[in-house]
């Protein structure tokens, strides 16, 4: 997983964390505090939402590249990109629905954690694909 995507993760935990232990100390009525919730869990959503919606670009920008570089493989190497793209495709469309999820206020969370997982590692295989070619190119 890239940096940008662990801070960012790390930070919406973090928030997460430090806002329930503040609740749990704050001293407010039940009805305040149950707005406090519902509006963190709000923002945590939108944040989500972003992330999310940053992975899915990347992939689909990648994916393009990918697909243009490999106009002239064939064979094995052409194998291969297709077997990467499916599964950047299968990860991406996983984004998709857990997107689809929070527009519609379901629960995610077991598939949120794998399919950012798979995401990331979709976009990783892809960039070094990239690299490497942009790599042979200069060569």
């Amino acid at each position: 997983m890239n940096n940008k995507k662990k801070i960012a993760l790390g930070a919406i935990g973090a928030g997460i964390l430090g806002y329930g232990i503040g609740i749990l100390t704050a001293s407010k009525s039940g009805k305040e505090t149950r707005e406090d919730i519902k509006n963190t869990a709000q923002k945590t959503r939108k944040q989500i939402e972003k992330v999310l919606k940053n992975i899915h670009t990347e992939m689909t920008e990648l994916m393009a590249e990918a697909k243009i570089i490999g106009l002239s493989y064939k064979g094995k190497a052409k194998e291969e990109l297709e077997k990467m793209t499916a599964n950047a495709i299968k990860a991406r469309n996983k984004i998709s629905i857990i997107l689809s999820s929070l527009h519609e206020g379901e629960s995610i969370d077991e598939d949120l954690d794998k399919a950012i997982k798979d995401a990331v590692k979709s976009i990783d295989h892809l960039k070094t694909f990239i690299e490497k070619e942009n790599l042979s190119e200069k060569i």
